[in-house]
Order: C-alpha cells, then structure tokens, then sequence
C-alpha cells in the first residue's frame, strides 16, 4: 500500500504529465492505469485519490495539449486573420508533439474551467472585430476540426501502400507538383482557405 508520503508527491498535474510521457512511449493503445501507476512507483489505487476515471485522466491530458498550444484574444495590432493562422499553426504543433496528440484532444469529454475561460476570452475578442457569437464559435469549431483531422491523418499508422493498376495521370501529376496531401503546403491552402472563406462571410 501506499505510504502518506508517496501519497503526498503525487498530484493530479504529476499524474497527467508523467501520462503524456507514457504515451510518447507506448501510444494511446498501450496507455493504462497500471502503466502510469508502475511508471510513477506507486499501487493503481494511489490514482484514484486524485482522478476518478481513466476518461477523467485523458480529460486531463487534452486539456494540457489544448492549452500548451497558447490560448488567447489577439496580440495588439495583430488582425483577426493573423492571429487564426497563428493560433491554427500552433495548435496543430501542441498535437503533433504527443504521439497520438489529435487521438487524445478528439476524445476528450469535458476541458478545465481555465481553458473554458479563455475560449470564453477568444471568442469575445473575434466579436469586437465584428463576429457575431455564433461566427465565432462556427469559426473557431471548423479550424479545430479541420486541425484535429488533418493531424490525425498525419499521426495514422498504415500499411505499405499498394501499387495502382489503372491509369491515373491527374493524380499524378497533382502528386508530382504538389507534393503529399499531408505536407506543410497542403495545411496552409487548407488553413488559407478557411481563413478567406470566413471574411467572406464576414464581409
């Protein structure tokens, strides 16, 4: 069992940071209750004095990796366009620095008050650049959608790609000119895209 002392070092942030290392090591599949409890030195039922449920512990760990990603209004003189390509770049760095980063972000239940409270910051900095509420939050919902699936395609683990027999001369070329579907180019026309189209609606 044990002692008051190890019970003492151990807290809910240690928890959930010594979890995101554990899952840089075995990914989402491999993380569990007595992985973390062995790599903290402790019994599993020393967990539970401070989170309830393994759902309550990936709450926790998302919610890290959101706000690792520096949440916030606009800095000044930063215009709204500026700061979305900027808060969208860094986003999508805080899930690609976890392995299974934008796995454990998709699956999160429920975010800390904190991190509530400066989406809360957000979205009223984007009203006062002329948004209406919804705007804001069907902004703010399609770049995080958007992030979290191209993230997590470029997380997947696949199987040798197989050879295509039918002729497929524009999907080459595209290939050929623009390179994978999944690199830097191809985030920022997708990023750019939804930039312009949200000032179009705006307008």
């Amino acid at each position: 069992m044990m002692s008051d002392r190890g019970r003492a070092g151990l807290t809910r942030q240690t928890m959930i940071d010594a979890a995101l290392r554990l899952l840089d090591e075995v990914g989402l599949d491999g993380l569990t209750v007595r992985r973390l409890a062995a790599k903290l030195g402790v019994q599993s039922p020393a967990l539970y004095w401070h989170i309830r449920t393994k759902q309550e512990l990936l709450d926790g760990m998302a919610d890290a990796i959101v706000q690792s990603a520096g949440m916030g209004p606009p800095r000044q003189g930063e215009t709204w366009q500026e700061w979305l390509a900027r808060r969208a770049r860094a986003y999508r760095a805080s899930l690609l620095a976890h392995r299974d980063g934008a796995r454990i972000v998709a699956g999160a239940a429920t975010l800390s008050p904190d991190t509530v409270r400066m989406f809360e910051a957000e979205l009223a900095a984007m009203t006062d650049c002329g948004f209406t509420p919804v705007l804001a939050v069907r902004t703010i919902s399609t770049l995080t959608h958007y992030i979290t699936g191209f993230v997590l395609q470029e997380q997947a683990t696949r199987p040798a790609a197989q050879p295509i027999d039918e002729p497929v001369p524009t999907l080459a070329a595209a290939l050929r000119e623009g390179g994978s579907p999944l690199s830097e180019d191809a985030f920022e026309h997708g990023l750019h895209a939804i930039i312009t189209g949200t000032a179009a609606a705006l307008a």
